[in-house]
């Protein structure tokens, strides 16, 4: 199965390659990339919204993962794959989630283009399953093989949680990152982006204030998630325990028996008043919990996506992530 799915990616880059060629002398891809701003292109839309954040009106960005998408299910078009190899400057997560990258970049290459990675801005933390937690093998794989799970069974690779913009304090990392990389491609904007990205980051470091004086104002410190769990990064930043029903890119969607009834003796014994879900997700699990318990259900907002009306709504990364300041708040109290 992982083969058919390298095979898909060198279809996809056939393809691209053709369209490419065939485009030579043509209209490009989209009708702005010939305005004179720079290209930008995100894989996820945390980078999206700390590049407009930065670039402005400057630049032209363009998310890949379109809104209300599963994250982990994306494999690139021939058009995605075009605009990555016309770009200035490429956005992206950087993990295992994105395996079809390096095939994409070393058969588009550009000498001109610069990529900044989410996971390589950052002290990266290993995945964890927590007392409870369903268990899971190679979770990244979601339609690989059972002889391979099998293979190397002694030498497992480490896993790292890709979710690392959940922190403010890792979202100050990336944010300056992108800077200096349009600061590079774009010396005679530089002020401009320097000063839009010192006005985000005291906006940034605001909200990493507001989640503290949550966590320093609280009865409890526990979270319970009736979904899986990428918050890795935001709970070891706040000091806050918590129990899930998954990993963060976990693919099973049905706990065991075991794992709800440990969830549910959990919420009971911490009196836990929130049972979170996340985004783009169908909340069964955290709405059978909230039922045997008698507490209610919330979302909690991990920002790798988000939904298509919260994007045509205009809602950011810190607009979502205030939102989380209240459910915390609510969760804690």
């Amino acid at each position: 199965m992982k083969a058919l799915k390298l095979w898909k990616i060198l279809c996809l880059l056939l393809c691209a390659a053709l369209l490419s060629g065939l485009c030579q002398g043509c209209a490009p891809v989209d009708s702005d990339m010939d305005d004179g701003k720079i290209s930008i292109v995100a894989t996820a839309f945390p980078q999206y919204d700390f590049a407009r954040r930065i670039a402005g009106d400057r630049a032209n960005i363009t998310l890949l993962l379109k809104p209300g998408m599963e994250a982990h299910s994306y494999e690139p078009s021939p058009k995605d794959i075009i605009r990555i190899s016309h770009c200035d400057l490429f956005l992206n997560v950087g993990g295992e989630s994105e395996t079809w990258l390096e095939s994409v970049l070393d058969t588009v290459p550009n000498p001109h283009r610069r990529t900044v990675a989410a996971l390589d801005c950052v002290d990266p933390l290993e995945e964890e399953t927590m007392e409870g937690m369903q268990s899971h093998e190679h979770h990244h794989h979601h339609d690989g093989d059972e002889e391979e799970h099998h293979e190397d069974e002694d030498e497992e690779e480490e896993e790292y949680d890709e979710h690392v913009w959940t922190s403010p304090m890792n979202a100050v990392k990336i944010v300056n990152a992108i800077s200096e990389a349009l600061c590079e491609i774009d010396p005679e904007n530089a002020p401009y982006y320097r000063e839009n990205t010192d006005a985000y980051v005291e906006e940034l470091l605001a909200l990493d204030e507001a989640f503290r004086e949550v966590v320093s104002d609280s009865q409890r410190n526990v979270l319970i998630f009736g979904d899986r769990f990428p918050l890795l990064y935001f709970v070891r930043e706040y000091g806050l325990t918590y129990y899930a029903a998954f990993p963060g890119c976990a693919a099973e969607t049905e706990p065991s028996a075991a794992t709800v009834a440990f969830l549910i003796d959990t919420v009971r014994r911490e009196k836990v008043p929130v049972i979170f879900y996340i985004e783009l997700s169908n909340h069964k699990v955290a709405d059978a919990i909230a039922e045997c318990t008698g507490v209610r259900t919330a979302l909690f907002h991990t920002c790798h996506n988000i939904s298509y009306d919260d994007f045509a709504s205009g809602k950011t990364y810190l607009s979502l992530m205030q939102a989380n300041v209240e459910a915390l708040r609510e969760a804690l109290h």
